[in-house]
């Protein structure tokens, strides 16, 4: 328990002796002001209640809490908020307390699914799926270190037209060269051909209205989007060709799409793939219609009524029998169930999708599956660029691969502008750059809340100062470069009188598991960011305004050295949640 809630504890004690009231929370806060305690209790909700004085139940409180409790020193109050001063050796015990726990994670025995990047192999990852990945791993890692256990996924959307608008181009356009052949990552050439088709179909459009067709009908009529249907159906069918050529665009796609995830520093533990997968559902859907839940209209479609529920009639089956997403999704889900035991299934898809998984688990829910509750969608907002939005069609989206690779230029720029590696070999400054590149590019897009939409500035996340993962990296430098110079090992101390940087540092030190808490229940990185951003802060303010190599009391200078490296050691820690890596100088 941290200090802030034992005093919560024993608040809620004394007014019960005091008043003879139960169940009354006053808040309890850090005092930031001048005024002399480490604590801030306010006491205005009481005075309805008692109808006295916010001043007289202050000074009431503040006799009580000192006398029927060994944890306060003293107490003063201003204008109703009564500040609390905490006897000195209960920081340094819950100091004490942390260390020790440091390592532990008390189990939950449940197990989270956490699926994340589900791409399509037409093209490469873009900016989009970069917020997706770090998202949905930041999250999977949070939840371990709750207590968890997680099983990270994604579902490759690996067939449908969009597949066989890259295979066409190829086809027509590609002359048989390679990735190999053209020194290309296998995504980027396939994207490429994707972009190809694109060009050629609307120069086709153009030319079917320029003979004077309507456009609507130009577009169903151009002759290379009807040869891309051809396939699709070609591929439905098991054609050989079509197949070959299928697996082998896509394997291109994996390998692309592997090294890109290695540099991003996401993996899985389960992949699926929709062209096994889009057939399941079907069942499901005659047992729908078995038990009434779904009805079929006279073309054979089937459909789900969700009008009762605030929504609209649902389509689940064409009328020639082909399934649609939602099917597939249906599907998908009991399998997963059935195939694991997990507890919760944690989709992480963008805000654009909130409807479709609004329908979903609620015809799990009334197909009657017990485990509906237990999905969730994580819905996070778009992510855009200064020069604003990304099409794919157009070839205009942002890549991922050639994000990461600025994010390494513009980290080596910054170091070597204001001398942060220097005296390093060469191979340890290459491997600085990306660790920072990356770390800045990963904090700035999980900083901010996920359901809201984020505009990322790569200069601006690569400062060294700041709400950024370089200003906390080099924080966690500082102490390793400290503890480095003092020979450090860690010993236990004597008591020690503390200060107010070192009160707010073992505070913040002994919030770190009620955070993870916290972030794994809102399934948000960026309460975590946001700890470790103010962690380095504090720290940064104790290493500024307190003497440690150069103290004469050794007992001090260890406590200090020990508080060092338990802030290092949290500040990895945390910044490891968000997949963050550190270096030891900087």
């Amino acid at each position: 328990m941290n200090i802030k809630d034992s005093i919560e504890k024993k608040l809620s004690e004394v007014i019960l002796n005091v008043y003879q009231l139960k169940d009354i929370n006053l808040e309890v806060q850090e005092n930031k002001t001048e005024f002399e305690g480490d604590f801030t209790i306010v006491t205005f909700p009481l005075v309805k209640q008692l109808k006295k004085n916010p001043e007289s139940i202050g000074v009431e409180l503040g006799e009580a809490l000192t006398e029927q409790s060994d944890l306060f020193e003293s107490f003063n109050v201003v204008k109703g908020f009564l500040n609390v001063k905490v006897q000195n050796q209960l920081f340094v015990d819950n100091f004490k307390s942390v260390s020790n726990d440091f390592d532990a994670i008390e189990k939950k025995n449940s197990t989270v699914m956490v699926e994340y990047s589900s791409p399509n192999t037409n093209k490469p990852l873009h900016l989009g799926h970069v917020r997706n990945n770090l998202l949905g791993f930041s999250v999977a890692q949070i939840l371990k270190e709750a207590g968890y256990d997680v099983i990270k996924t994604q579902i490759i959307n690996d067939r449908g037209i969009h597949i066989c608008k890259s295979m066409l181009a190829w086809e027509k356009f590609g002359h048989g060269e390679t990735p190999e052949t053209t020194n290309t990552k296998g995504d980027k050439f396939v994207g490429n051909y994707y972009v190809e088709f694109d060009k050629n179909y609307k120069k086709e459009i153009s030319e079917l209205v320029g003979q004077g067709v309507e456009e609507e009908q130009a577009k169903k009529d151009a002759p290379i989007i009807k040869e891309a249907q051809k396939m699709l159906l070609d591929w439905e069918n098991g054609d050989q060709k079509v197949r070959d050529l299928w697996n082998e665009m896509n394997s291109w796609v994996y390998k692309g799409f592997n090294e890109t995830y290695k540099r991003l520093g996401v993996d899985f533990d389960q992949v699926q793939y929709e062209s096994n997968t889009y057939i399941l559902g079907k069942d499901l859907i005659q047992e729908g219609l078995d038990k009434g839940i779904l009805y079929q209209k006279e073309d054979g479609s089937v459909w789900c009524d969700l009008t009762d529920e605030g929504l609209d009639q649902k389509l689940l089956l064409r009328s020639d029998g082909t399934s649609v997403y939602m099917t597939q999704d249906l599907g998908t889900a009991v399998e997963r169930f059935k195939d694991n035991n997990i507890q919760k299934l944690i989709y992480t898809v963008g805000n654009e999708q909130d409807y479709h998984f609004q329908v979903l688990f609620k015809i799990m829910k009334k197909l009657g599956y017990s485990w509906a509750d237990q999905l969730f969608h994580l819905s996070y907002g778009m992510v855009e660029l200064p020069e604003g939005k990304m099409k794919s069609r157009e070839g205009t989206v942002v890549d991922a691969d050639d994000l990461m690779a600025e994010m390494h230029e513009t980290a080596k720029l910054k170091a070597i502008e204001q001398g942060k590696l220097e005296g390093l070999s060469e191979e340890t400054k290459v491997a600085s750059y990306e660790i920072i590149g990356m770390g800045a590019l990963k904090y700035f897009m999980l900083k901010v809340d996920p359901k809201k939409k984020m505009l990322f500035n790569p200069a601006e996340s690569i400062e060294f100062n700041g709400n950024t993962g370089p200003f906390i990296q080099y924080t966690y430098a500082r102490t390793q470069s400290l503890l480095a110079k003092a020979d450090y090992q860690y010993k236990e101390v004597s008591d020690v009188a503390l200060n107010q940087y070192e009160k707010e540092l073992i505070m913040l030190l002994a919030n770190y598991k009620t955070i993870v808490e916290r972030a794994a229940e809102a399934l948000s990185p960026a309460l975590v960011a946001n700890y470790v951003y103010d962690l380095a802060k504090s720290y940064n303010s104790f290493y500024q305004s307190n003497i440690i190599l150069k103290l004469e009391d050794e007992n001090l200078k260890q406590f200090r050295l020990n508080l060092s490296d338990l802030t290092a050691k949290t500040v990895k820690k945390s910044l490891a949640l968000l997949g963050i890596g550190t270096v030891d100088r900087m």
